[in-house]
């Protein structure tokens, strides 16, 4: 008997992926399609929270929803999707450990993501961190930390204060939170380190365009300017990064910034492994061709079969408010159309004809720091504490199930009367480094005694000498 239950496939668990999925599960009914969904990642990661994370403010564990927790009629595999031939509606799926295989399904749904988009200027590669993963910022905390406990111990001068030197490249809202998180993080400590002094720790925004934030008005753009002035955080406009080998930051402006965390934020790009190993059609800018229904194609042709959301899609924003005419990647667009994809799917599945997406943007809103932020929505401009409501506010709603928005708003109560865990758990990317250095180990064989190691015939012979004489 042939199966004739669609088969769906989700490429990407992140928002878009993972949305469509839950919502799906939600509208469908029992047994009505074959989901899939394929990351190599099990769980999605809530990145707006990752400035916060950086910052010791939420458990690393809370920014992440387990996809097999909360998808429970979805098959979650965890694995990358390395070629996609959408000819013959089959993907190749290829798993950490084992051979890879070909799947073949019905429906296509690509919800990527993007990755770090970086240029090739020495030293990057080898010394910044991104803020793309929670594992990236993780990282970032408890190098800076870490940093603090090795410069307490380090007389004052120049390698004390290099180890107290923080450089965010991007000045975007990812980049402008995290370097606003990570000075006030730095400030906090202070008090837990007598032997510091403000003015050895250093933080350094560079942003080679002339304004940050584009996202807020400019004049909402020169507060936070001011506001991190007033904190002790530099931010170089019209400057680029030339050169970080060995955590030396060279500017244009021929300043030179000894470094030993670097991190960066300078844009992102859609997930090259998907985008480039399949046959789906891509635009100038390397994402998928999209439909305003979210189907791959574009106004004249449609791809059959194949959908596209979130930060690897070209989808055109019909508000008008996008640039160049397309959403622009971000978390808001991402949910919003993971939730209609999955209207959408299974409108197709049932014969019916598909919506477009229009969202208009709601406004932008960024946390400072512990107790300031910024919110822009059309005019209106908030600053300061209130901002910093708003901001908790609407991601602690954001964040997808009840099970997570308590464990981080809890999270957040406990950190107001107990404060920053500031407890740096950098030793666990070199778990096995104790245990090795104190593990027992067979000794070596020893070399057999010289006496016992002649041959038979040269043990006889000094008896020969002596019967002689």
């Amino acid at each position: 008997m042939t199966n004739t239950v669609p088969r769906i496939l989700i490429v990407g668990g992140g928002y878009a992926g993972f949305y469509t999925a839950w919502h799906f599960e939600k509208r469908s009914r029992r047994g009505e399609a074959d989901v899939t969904i394929v990351d190599p990642l099990p769980y999605m990661t809530y990145q707006p929270f990752l400035p916060e994370v950086a910052a010791g403010a939420i458990e690393p564990r809370h920014a992440v929803v387990a996809l097999r927790r909360h998808l429970k009629r979805t098959t979650v595999v965890t694995a990358k999707v390395t070629k996609i031939d959408h000819a013959n509606k089959v993907a190749t799926i290829t798993p950490a450990e084992g051979e890879p295989w070909q799947q073949e399904y019905d429906q296509i749904v690509v919800t990527a993501g993007a990755v770090s988009r970086t240029f090739p200027i020495p030293g990057i590669a080898d010394n910044a961190i991104g803020l793309k993963t929670i594992e990236e910022a993780v990282a970032v905390r408890d190098r800076l930390m870490s940093n603090f406990d090795r410069a307490s111990v380090l007389p004052a001068g120049p390698e004390r204060e290099r180890l107290l030197t923080v450089v965010v490249v991007g000045g975007g809202f990812a980049g402008i939170e995290v370097f606003a998180e990570l000075r006030s993080l730095a400030s906090a400590l202070l008090k837990d380190y007598p032997q510091l002094s403000f003015d050895e720790t250093h933080f350094h925004l560079i942003e080679a365009m002339g304004r940050i934030m584009p996202e807020v008005s400019l004049k909402t753009s020169e507060w936070v300017l001011k506001d991190l002035a007033k904190r002790g955080a530099f931010v170089h406009l019209d400057t680029q990064l030339q050169s970080a080998v060995d955590g030396i930051v060279q500017l244009s402006t021929g300043e030179t910034i000894p470094t030993d965390l670097i991190v960066w934020t300078a844009g992102v790009m859609a997930n090259p492994t998907v985008v480039r190993g399949g046959d789906l059609p891509v635009e100038e800018r390397g994402r998928i061709r999209t439909r305003p229904d979210l189907r791959v194609g574009t106004d004249d042709e449609i791809v059959e079969g194949a959908w596209a959301a979130g930060d690897v899609s070209a989808v055109p924003d019909l508000s008008g408010g996008g640039v160049g005419g397309f959403c622009v990647p971000n978390a808001q667009h991402a949910v919003r159309q993971g939730k209609l994809l999955a209207k959408n799917v299974l409108a197709v599945v049932r014969g019916e004809e598909p919506k477009n997406y229009f969202h208009k943007n709601l406004g932008a809103v960024a946390g400072l720091g512990l107790y300031n932020g910024v919110f822009q929505s059309g005019n209106i401009a908030l600053k300061g504490l209130i901002a910093w409501f708003a901001h908790r506010g609407y991601h602690g709603m954001a964040m997808p199930s009840w099970e997570r928005k308590i464990r981080v708003v809890w999270g957040w109560i406990n950190n107001f009367f107990l404060g920053r865990d500031i407890v740096s758990l950098e030793a666990v990317q070199t778990p096995r480094a104790v245990f090795e250095e104190f593990a027992a180990r067979p000794k070596p064989p020893q070399p057999a005694a010289v006496e016992e190691s002649k041959p038979a015939a040269e043990k006889a012979e000094p008896e020969k000498v002596a019967a002689a004489g």
